[in-house]
């Protein structure tokens, strides 16, 4: 029985997205309306209450619309074009719920060869680059080196476009960078191709003087290559997220795997033969953190290990309690019940463990979300 005015005034409450949906100066026409109209209270009570609950999750259908062909158009490239989605969410960053280092090894897991910044072929965007086989591999841009400006970028290309660099020094002089700038490079292994591993890049940029009128580096004496031994596996790591956020080589719990085994503590993917209901021991590195407004104080929790990704529920009385933990953890052990609905997994979070101590010198970085 509602009037053309109040209906639509009833469409847009619906479309507020407030808590209750903005309904409330609205209940009792529509409960009086449909008494009105011979519907019993009961079933007046449970029509108020589909109303209200759309209003606090409803779309209107013109977003939901457009939003289904944004989804759409997106899972059409990760399915069918994995190496140019993965570079344009690169070149676009900051944005969106995931990393780097997710994006990038999410599109390694699916085929894609990613190939680490080089002065030699980096541009300052990520580009793609033709494989042997005619299939595109993903370029590192410099834009994810930390530290290193766009404009040094841009003159490390202008410079290469006259032709290529043989020394860090040459390097310097023609696209007329800074130290601070050759540490960048050297931390984020841009300079391999120059100077063999990060190690002597170091040393090389360390060494190096900004020619003067009475410096010439052309007529200084050339020093001899210091026998510096290359970063080992974990070392290459811990500079790669300290210098890139992300790692190429492999994934840090990998090199802990033999310990968290023998502290029964399951991988990723070593959950998906356990039972429903079933008591577990897991561990990852913390990569999300969300605690919505409408998940009644509920925080979830994704922990990413070398095999794939764990989700976990936190319920408000265990977060209250272990609070330190869930919030300041880079490496985190959970206890729990594992819960699946068909290919749906979770664990339901009972004890936190804070184990960032195993993780050494690694520094990592969650995304969290309220």
């Amino acid at each position: 029985g509602f009037s053309p005015g109040e209906a639509d005034d009833l469409r847009r409450s619906m479309a507020a997205w407030k808590r209750r949906g903005g309904l409330g100066h609205l209940e009792e026409r529509l409960r009086s309306g449909m008494r009105a109209k011979g519907y019993d209270d009961e079933f007046a009570e449970r029509i108020f209450r589909q109303i209200q609950g759309f209003g606090e999750y409803g779309f209107p259908e013109s977003h939901s619309s457009s939003f289904a062909l944004l989804v759409y158009a997106s899972a059409w490239l990760k399915c069918h074009e994995p190496a140019s989605f993965t570079c344009a969410l690169l070149n676009s960053l900051p944005m969106g719920f995931y990393a780097p280092a997710q994006l990038v090894r999410d599109a390694r897991m699916h085929g894609v060869e990613v190939r680490g910044i080089d002065v030699h072929v980096s541009n300052w965007d990520c580009t793609l680059e033709r494989r042997a086989d005619g299939e595109p591999a993903l370029r590192l841009g410099m834009r994810v080196a930390k530290n290193l400006p766009q404009a040094s970028a841009e003159r490390i290309v202008a410079a290469r476009a006259a032709g290529s660099f043989d020394s860090v020094q040459a390097l310097a002089e023609r696209a007329a960078l800074t130290r601070r700038d050759l540490e960048a490079l050297a931390a984020a292994n841009a300079l391999a191709g120059l100077a063999g591993n990060r190690h002597r890049a170091a040393w090389e940029v360390a060494g190096y003087e900004t020619p003067t009128p009475l410096l010439d580096a052309s007529t200084a004496p050339q020093e001899g290559i210091p026998l510096l031994a290359p970063p080992s596996e974990g070392e290459g790591i811990v500079a790669d997220y300290r210098s890139l956020g992300l790692t190429l080589g492999r994934h840090p719990l990998a090199l802990l795997r033999d310990r968290l085994r023998d502290a029964r503590i399951r991988s990723a993917s070593e959950l998906q033969d356990v039972a429903h209901g079933e008591r577990v021991r897991t561990a990852g590195i913390v990569i999300t953190r969300q605690r919505p407004g409408s998940a009644s104080g509920v925080t979830f929790v994704t922990l990413e290990d070398e095999t794939g990704h764990v989700n976990l529920i936190v319920w408000s009385a265990v977060a209250e309690a272990q609070r330190r933990p869930l919030l300041e953890a880079q490496l985190l052990e959970v206890h729990g019940e594992l819960q699946r609905e068909g290919a749906v997994m979770h664990v339901i979070a009972s004890r936190l463990i804070d184990k960032t101590r195993w993780l050494g010198a690694l520094r990592t970085r969650s995304r969290n979300f309220h």
